[in-house]
């Protein structure tokens, strides 16, 4: 803040003629400037910024903390003055200092706190000076203990006055007191019975029901905490009649009180006593004034001020009026206050006569000096107080009597006079100020400076005002000497001290009726003998707020709907608001009241809606208000309504035109009974695109004004619809033309992008500008380019009428900045957006190195590589290609033919890859292949490696040959894919009776070499099952399997009737095969009725046998249940079925067969063998009685015949 000149000094004449010669050469001091920038550069004396209040109690349970801090420049250093000698505080190890300041803490646990307590003074010094704290009196907390007493019990007639007293002991500070009784209840206090400001309880009159035992002082001390407590006093009251039978008896041991009857009793004054008191009280504090009478019945009391009133806002009354509180005492405060206490007999007052007295206070406190040198500064102490204080100089701490001796200096009472003040100078004045209330003291500092202007005022600061209103422009500025300020407007013009400017002495410029033509540019010169400064600010004059169409008086029927419009004129560089008030409050949170840009409107209104509507329209620098009523009557019958389009809006209006902005004004046609619900503003650009209206904005069907943003070079042409339920108006007559000025472009193109096609070019695309956001002719891009992190020039190229430009000798697949700016004959877009491309990729140069493969098994093998180095990759690295193709079988001796080369693809920069699905015991050939997005390059040496052997496919067929009686012939091929060195085959055959059990198993092994056997000495009409696997060194394949029946033995004597042309016979088969069918019927229900058979579990618990290996540890197949064992479940052959109750009984023999499963129709295969399923029995057992199985096949039915 620019320093001000004091003009107003009053001086005593003790000053004399030499005083008058000073003042003519003074020059008003700097203000100290509070800029922290400023502040840091300028050295500066010491301030004291924080200290602990003069009267410091402090706890004993805490450590004591008093407070020093201050500021400097050098930083200052502190020392502290203990009972006016020096306090080493490093030689007290229960002392410490804050870093940074001089605060102390002091660290009493274990101490004896008294040992603490005294007067602190702390000092603040650098080598500008030396500043001092305030006497800090410390002293500690004390709540002593009740003083030992014994109360006698009271004895008091009824009616009479009664004062019990408390004496608390003194504490510091001194305690709170309130009274309870034994169960910590408060007494009741009332007009009768009430606590003076000394604690003491008084009973203007005491009555039956105050006779207790237990009325309790207390005394509660607020630093401590601590509550302590009186002995209990007793008080009887009696009547007259009880106390005349009891005197005798009470008289040795209770104090008795009769000085007046029982009865009605004038008032009198309890406290004070007599007709006069005196009370002094200090300026500033709160005057507290009591009077307590005792009187039957109970006075009531009154305050008055003879000769005057008493401060209402200041004034309070406590304890039942009793006491009289007035806060800030002042000196108009004194006199005299009468209390009076009246009652039906009588009326008595008391006088309290009032002096106030004054601790010193400020009337004007000595202020910081910044002087330049060879100037004159003046140090004022201005207090007051009752009685006068004293007033007593210090420099730097030391009386100013005793400082060394200073020619410049001068003192007068309660001035300091410097004059021709010189560098060095520099010091910190104390004024103290004391009577025998208080004293006052402060420091205040003289620094001698010498600086150039600097200017405070932020530069380039834009001040806005409105029309006719007063403009402040401010040039706040710092210098020693004092700058001089000068105005310019726009840099040319001086301003000079008259109408229109005013230049005020701290450098604001005020203008004090701001026009238009105010608006510009102003330059504040802040000048001195050292240098000169300027700062630049702008003042801006706007247009002010008016409302053009205010709300109008509405007559509305009640359901029906009213609009309130409010249109608005104002300075289109403000920012608008538009409030609107009910009643001068805020609108009701209804959903039926609608604000819109400038109207509200009302629907359904109700006679709640019934007020005063007020519009507002704020800016951030001025107001307009106008105000409207609503009146609602009662509804009335109307006419059918007919509802058409709106007619088109008319009288189409430009203003408040801009470069990028104008408002558009309309009169909305007749609605047609059909409430418009929005307009849509249309637009022609008659130079891009004539003839074409394009949708600009929509506004609600309540507005009739719209700010529409515009682009730059563009001959606009609007028009407007109206919308209602019907559809939309016609088209209005078109706008007049208004046609923007070209600028600039205000975007880039979209879409950049920057990627090669061949491996030396780059080709930077995007999607071009239309004409629309040309925003002038000449249009152009600027095509930038640069190598990434080369931190080279960026190369760049004009284009027009282009999408795309290709930048071409460049290194292959390389990162490239790149970036699109617009431009056009008004100058260039704004800074593009910087996007990475890369140039051109090529086929890779190198190919993978170190080729390793590891075989995991017969099938399975991993490849892995060295990676090739980035560069040479020469673009996007896709992956790495393994081929790879099965070269022959490691027991043929010639290449395969027919084998197919694979691929596998491995994404990303990988080193390994797995090749699954090989085939055993085969050689292969592999190599690799980098690839990019161009292509692949050249492959790896190749890499061949083996697969080991693995189990054999199985045999290719198995046929049975040449049935005879006991014998069947076997053929089979050898396996598709050996996958190793056949080591051979095994056949394994198990007969099958008729009862679908198992026989026993029968192993036989082949040689490589051999595919066929003949099997003798077989069973004649039996049913075999044959289970045939290859194997090598790795293990077996899965089995083959076959069945076939040997030939029936037909040979019978040739006298034997062929049985089968008999009619009997004929007869006992078709009962067998009536009975078969009715068991199947009764099974069929049964099966219906006792839900899932165990066949059916045991079929979903077993595969198709015809992929279930020969379980070779106990010689039995998948398929069948051996007669060996009969724990295990074994899946019948396909088709067959288990007995129904899942259970298999074992023979006597071991050579018997198992239970197969249900009967059925038998069928052949092609070559003869008989397959299909067989009919099962089951036997009872000792759980379950005797139960028939299932019907046998007519196969074996015929064999249990023959």
């Amino acid at each position: 803040m620019h320093p001000t000149t004091d003009r107003n000094r009053k001086w005593l004449p003790g000053f004399g003629a030499m005083l008058l010669v000073l003042l003519s050469r003074v020059t008003s001091a700097l203000e100290v400037p509070l800029d922290p920038k400023v502040l840091e550069g300028l050295p500066q004396p010491p301030t004291i910024t924080l200290q602990s209040p003069k009267d410091y109690i402090f706890d004993p349970r805490e450590n004591i903390v008093i407070h020093c801090e201050a500021k400097g420049k050098p930083t200052p250093s502190f020392s502290w003055t203990r009972n006016g000698t020096h306090f080493d505080v490093e030689k007290d190890s229960k002392v410490l200092v804050k870093p940074g300041s001089g605060t102390l803490v002091i660290d009493i646990s274990g101490e004896k706190a008294e040992a603490y307590e005294g007067t602190y003074q702390c000092t603040a010094h650098n080598e500008h000076g030396t500043a001092v704290s305030n006497n800090i009196v410390i002293r500690q907390s004390r709540s002593p203990l009740w003083s030992k007493e014994r109360n006698e019990a009271i004895t008091v007639q009824m009616g009479v006055s009664l004062v019990l007293q408390c004496r608390p002991p003194a504490g510091l500070p001194p305690p709170v007191i309130f009274w309870m009784d034994n169960n910590f209840q408060r007494l009741q206090l009332d007009k009768r019975v009430s606590q003076a400001l000394n604690g003491d309880l008084y009973f203007s009159n005491v009555l039956q029901e105050d006779t207790r035992s237990d009325y309790i002082c207390y005394a509660r001390f607020p630093h401590t905490q601590t509550i302590q407590q009186k002995q209990p006093i007793s008080v009887t009251v009696l009547n007259m009649e009880t106390m005349n039978e009891t005197v005798a008896a009470l008289y040795n041991i209770t104090e008795f009180y009769s000085d007046s009857p029982e009865g009605e009793r004038r008032p009198g004054f309890m406290m004070p006593l007599g007709p006069t008191s005196t009370k002094m009280v200090l300026r500033g504090e709160t005057l507290e004034l009591e009077c307590i009478a005792e009187g039957l019945p109970t006075p009531e009391m009154s305050w008055q001020k003879d000769g005057g009133e008493l401060p209402g806002s200041r004034t309070s009354f406590q304890n039942f009026k009793k006491t009289l509180k007035i806060s800030d005492v002042n000196e108009a405060d004194g006199g005299d206050y009468r209390c009076t206490a009246a009652n039906n007999l009588a009326t008595v007052y008391h006088i309290i006569k009032v002096t106030v007295k004054a601790a010193p206070f400020w009337v004007s406190a000595p202020r910081n000096l910044v002087l330049a040198p060879n100037e004159t500064g003046i140090l004022t102490c201005r207090v007051s107080g009752e009685p006068k204080p004293k007033i007593s100089w210090f420099v730097n701490g030391v009386p100013i009597e005793n400082a060394p001796e200073d020619h410049t200096r001068k003192v007068e009472d309660d001035t300091v006079i410097l004059s021709n003040v010189q560098s060095g100078s520099s010091a910190v004045y104390q004024c103290n100020a004391s009577n025998e209330f208080g004293y006052l003291m402060a420091n205040a500092f003289v620094s001698v400076l010498a600086e150039a202007p600097r200017v405070l005022t932020p530069p380039n600061r834009v001040y806005q005002v409105i029309t006719n209103n007063p403009a402040l422009l401010h040039c706040s500025c710092f210098g020693s000497p004092i700058p001089t300020i000068t105005w310019f407007k726009d840099s040319q013009t001086s301003i000079k001290n008259g109408d229109p400017y005013v230049i005020h002495e701290n450098g604001t410029l005020e203008i004090h009726v701001a026009q238009p033509r105010d608006s510009g540019k102003y330059t504040c010169i802040a000048t001195n003998n050292l240098g000169i400064k300027e700062n630049h600010v702008f003042l801006e004059v706007k247009v002010s707020t008016r409302i053009l169409k205010q709300p109008e008086y509405k007559v509305v029927q009640r359901g029906m709907s009213a609009v309130f419009e409010c249109k608005v004129k104002h300075d289109p560089s403000l920012i608008p608001t538009m409030t609107w008030l009910k009643d001068n409050g805020e609108l009701p949170d209804d959903e039926r009241f609608e604000v819109d840009t400038d109207s509200l409107t009302v629907k359904h209104v109700t006679d709640e809606d019934e007020g005063t509507y007020t519009c507002i329209m704020n800016t951030t620098l001025d107001r307009d208000s106008a105000s409207a009523m609503l009146t609602v009557v009662e509804a009335t019958p109307t006419p059918a309504i007919v509802h058409e389009k709106p007619d088109a809006p008319t009288d189409l209006e430009l203003t408040d035109q801009t470069d990028r902005s104008v408002q558009l004004s309309w009169i909305p046609g007749d609605d047609h009974n059909s409430p418009t619900q929005k307009f849509l503003i249309q637009y022609e650009d008659l130079l891009h695109q004539p003839g074409l209206w394009i949708n600009l904005t929509e506004v609600a069907g309540t507005g009739t004004t719209a700010q529409l943003k515009l682009s730059p070079f563009v001959y606009y042409s609007f028009r407007v619809l109206a919308q209602n339920l019907v559809g939309y108006s016609g088209p209005s007559q078109p706008s007049r033309q208004y046609r923007t000025n070209p600028a600039a472009p205000d975007e880039n193109p979209s879409d950049v992008r920057g990627v090669g096609t061949e491996s030396d070019n780059l080709v930077i695309s995007w999607t071009p500008l239309t004409g629309f956001q040309s925003n002038g002719p000449g249009l152009e891009y600027k095509v930038l380019w640069r190598q990434k992190d080369m931190d080279g020039d960026w190369s760049w190229k004009n284009v027009a009428n282009i999408s795309r430009f290709v930048v071409t000798g460049i290194p292959t697949f390389v990162p490239f900045e790149i970036k699109v700016q617009a431009m056009n004959d008004y100058g260039s877009g704004p800074e593009p957006e910087v996007l990475i491309g890369y140039s051109g990729e090529d086929l890779p140069l190198s190919a993978p190195e170190s080729v390793q493969v590891m075989v995991h098994n017969s099938t399975l093998a991993e490849v892995h590589w060295e990676p090739v180095s980035f560069p040479s990759v020469r673009g996007k690295l896709q992956g790495y290609k393994v081929y790879y193709h099965r070269e022959r079988g490691l027991h043929e001796t010639e290449k395969m033919t027919d084998e197919e080369e694979q691929a596998l693809t491995f994404s990303g920069n990988r080193s390994e890859g797995r090749l699954p699905g090989l085939q055993p015991y085969s050689l292969y050939i592999l190599f690799i292949r980098v690839v990019n997005s161009r292509g692949e390059g050249p492959q790896s040496p190749s890499k061949t490696f083996e697969t080991p052997e693995g189990v054999p496919d199985p045999p290719s067929f198995l046929r049975i040959l040449n049935h005879s009686l006991d014998s069947l012939t076997l053929e089979w091929g050898p396996p598709m894919n050996n996958n190793g060195r056949l080591a051979g085959f095994t056949l394994k055959y198990q007969p099958v009776n008729t009862t679908n059990e198992l026989g026993p198993v029968k192993i036989m092994t082949f040689l490589a070499n051999e595919t066929t056997i003949t099997l003798s000495s077989l069973n004649s009409s039996m049913l075999y099952k044959f289970y045939l696997s290859a194997k090598t060194i790795k293990g077996s394949s899965h089995f083959i399997t076959k069945e076939a029946f040997t030939v029936m033995d037909t040979a019978v004597p040739s006298r034997q009737v062929d049985i089968a042309t008999q009619g009997w016979f004929i007869g006992l088969m078709c009962a067998i095969a009536l009975l078969i069918l009715v068991l199947l019927i009764v099974c069929f229900i049964k099966r219906n009725k006792g839900g899932k058979y165990p066949v059916k579990e045991k079929e979903d618990a077993h595969q198709d046998p015809e992929i279930q290996p020969m379980k070779e540890d106990d010689g039995t197949f998948g398929e069948y249940r051996s007669m060996e064992s009969d724990t295990e479940d074994h899946k019948p052959l396909k088709g067959s079925r288990t007995p129904s109750n899942g259970t298999v009984r074992r023979d006597e023999s071991d050579d018997s067969l198992v239970d197969y499963g249900e009967g059925g129709d038998g069928q052949f295969n092609e070559d003869g063998s008989f397959i299909g399923q067989y009919s099962g029995k089951k036997e009872k057992d000792t759980h379950e009685g005797n139960e028939s199985s299932e019907a046998p096949s007519p196969v074996n039915a015929m064999n249990s015949f023959v």
